[in-house]
């Protein structure tokens, strides 16, 4: 179900930037998740777009949420929800907050364009064989996703490969390296930089205009006066890892795992970067996606 003012916005053109839920439920304590995805939707509002936020909510897949709605993810009481789970979750009336790969679905459902979060899933260390689907999801949905890289405690490295044999474009925004969520980045290259939202609306248009049925991940990373010190970050990571590995921690129970850890590790500077890199990425998405409904129709709609 498309809220009254999403489906409105949609029919008249106008932006629109999908949010995902995984993170009130799942990525931020209480009471920074709530605070945060309400900060999130007046950040897209303030630049020119309509926030949707998609979560499934007593079995039906609702994309734009109320502030009830939102707080009630914010309660602890929603599933994490990926592709895999929305037929149980609508079948038996559950709720759930939707992952990116899910996000994607409803939004591109629903005729959304441009979806903002906080970091992509990928190829998690180890032996590679654990992969999100995330990944999948961006080789077969025509949905931009905004975001601040892949997040770090993955294997960056092999997930930019899978990501290129997906044939998934990365479209550095104002950059010319994959960010690495609570960093600005090393040196893992962009398929290409864009230093404006108008160039990277004209590539996404170009992109779907010629008929390529996939995502593209932009990735705008963190703010310089936000960004975390990358060696503690790295410290972090490793003690997580270590830690999940001990207390038996598998699958996609890890990456909660390990961004509790890591934000005790740190002493609270990894929630305060997610939070910063959260917002921002709100904002640029909706300057890309108000661009890019500037631009000629694709003639794509819902399906």
């Amino acid at each position: 179900m498309v809220a009254d003012e999403v489906a409105a916005t949609l029919a008249d053109g106008r932006a629109v930037v999908a949010l995902e839920s995984t993170i009130i439920s799942h990525g931020l304590p209480s009471p920074q998740n709530v605070e945060t995805a309400l900060d999130c939707a007046a950040h897209v509002r303030a630049s020119g777009a309509v926030p949707a936020t998609v979560a499934v909510i007593d079995g039906s897949l609702r994309v734009g949420l109320s502030v009830d709605e939102i707080e009630r993810l914010g309660s602890g009481e929603a599933e994490k929800a990926s592709l895999r789970d929305l037929g149980y979750l609508l079948a038996e009336g559950r709720t759930g907050s939707t992952t990116v790969a899910a996000t994607m679905f409803a939004s591109h459902r629903a005729g959304i364009r441009v979806f903002a979060t906080g970091g992509i899933g990928g190829v998690h260390r180890g032996d590679g064989q654990d992969i999100s689907a995330d990944l999948t999801a961006l080789a077969t949905t025509p949905v931009a996703v905004v975001c601040a890289g892949v997040k770090a405690v993955l294997d960056l490295p092999r997930t930019v490969e899978a990501l290129e044999t997906l044939g998934v474009p990365v479209v550095g925004q104002k950059t010319g390296v994959m960010p690495e969520f609570w960093t600005r980045g090393g040196d893992l290259p962009v398929s290409v930089r864009s230093d404006r939202p108008t160039t990277t609306a004209g590539i996404l248009h170009a992109h779907w205009g010629c008929g390529l049925p996939s995502g593209v991940v932009v990735a705008n990373p963190i703010p310089v006066t936000d960004e975390a010190d990358p060696q503690t970050i790295a410290d972090a990571i490793a003690g997580g890892l270590a830690a999940a590995d001990a207390a038996g921690v598998h699958g996609r129970d890890v990456t909660p795992f390990l961004l509790a850890h890591i934000g005790q590790t740190t002493r609270g500077a990894s929630l305060a970067a997610n939070v910063a890199l959260v917002k921002h990425n709100a904002a640029v998405a909706a300057e890309i996606a108000a661009a890019l409904a500037a631009l000629p129709t694709l003639g794509v709609g819902r399906n």
